[in-house]
């Protein structure tokens, strides 16, 4: 039996419950034990409530069949507590179908793809998954294996609501859809970016502080993947400092020892 504080830890917990049913009780200690806090994936999946401890053994043997690590579930099930309710024929044997058909996904790599992006297990093959590879596709992602393994939750994104526009904001910075579309190619993690608290506030200081151009952000779009007060800032103003001029990709990408001797290479010259 799990400990009192566990139980009344859960939002469906009154003293009403008091004699709530072993089963039930079961469950939760079968959450805990994975390492799932059961009252939040309780108040974010109601449905779990009512699923039975023999349903939700049957999910957890299901994933490890297909490669999933007893020790993955309770990250998997804390990030996707729908999951535990999920039926397994037609909501998950479906999303292994596509990373398989569709992403040429050997079985060996689906728990690498999954512990990657988690959310896959939860996400609708046919309103989801294969509308945002098909969009993906046109765009120019061609190489399936760098999308599973690397870039698993641009699947997961809505092509309205989050691929659409940010593609349309790179736009409206003033490059062609061409360019924009080259530079998420070339850096995916574009597509995860916020607009309101990455794009603007970095391209502003790129304009305005950096007196930047265009060419170099399309030569080098992984300018927005850097912190814009950790990184991007403290460098740009030593090097202003120093009177020296650094191509955007050196100036970020090389490490701090490398960026100290470039400033005093080139500033003492």
């Amino acid at each position: 039996m799990p400990p009192k504080n566990v139980l009344q830890k859960h939002p469906l917990y009154t003293p009403a419950h008091s004699n709530l049913s072993l089963q039930f009780k079961e469950k939760i200690l079968c959450l805990e034990i994975m390492g799932v806090d059961s009252g939040k994936a309780l108040s974010l999946n109601p449905s779990l409530h009512t699923a039975t401890l023999h349903s939700i053994h049957s999910i957890i043997s299901f994933l490890q069949s297909k490669g999933i690590h007893q020790k993955d579930l309770g990250r998997i099930f804390g990030m996707c507590p729908k999951l535990l309710t999920s039926n397994i024929r037609t909501d998950l044997i479906p999303v292994f179908n596509f990373l398989s058909q569709d992403l040429k996904v050997p079985d060996q790599s689906f728990r690498r793809v999954i512990n990657k992006c988690p959310r896959l297990l939860v996400s609708s093959v046919r309103d989801q998954l294969k509308p945002a590879l098909i969009f993906l596709q046109r765009l120019g992602f061609q190489d399936l294996e760098a999308l599973a393994h690397q870039d698993p939750v641009l699947l997961v994104s809505s092509v309205e609501k989050t691929l659409i526009p940010k593609l349309e904001y790179l736009v409206s910075l003033g490059m062609s859809r061409a360019d924009a579309v080259g530079m998420v190619l070339r850096c995916p993690g574009l597509f995860t970016f916020s607009v309101e608290n990455n794009f603007k506030p970095k391209f502003e200081y790129f304009v305005g502080e950096m007196e930047g151009n265009l060419e170099e952000l399309k030569e080098f779009p992984q300018y927005f993947a850097f912190s814009l007060e950790k990184r991007i800032k403290p460098r740009h103003m030593e090097a202003v400092q120093n009177g020296v001029k650094v191509p955007l990709a050196l100036m970020l990408k090389s490490t701090d020892e490398e960026f100290r001797e470039l400033m005093t290479r080139h500033g003492s010259g």
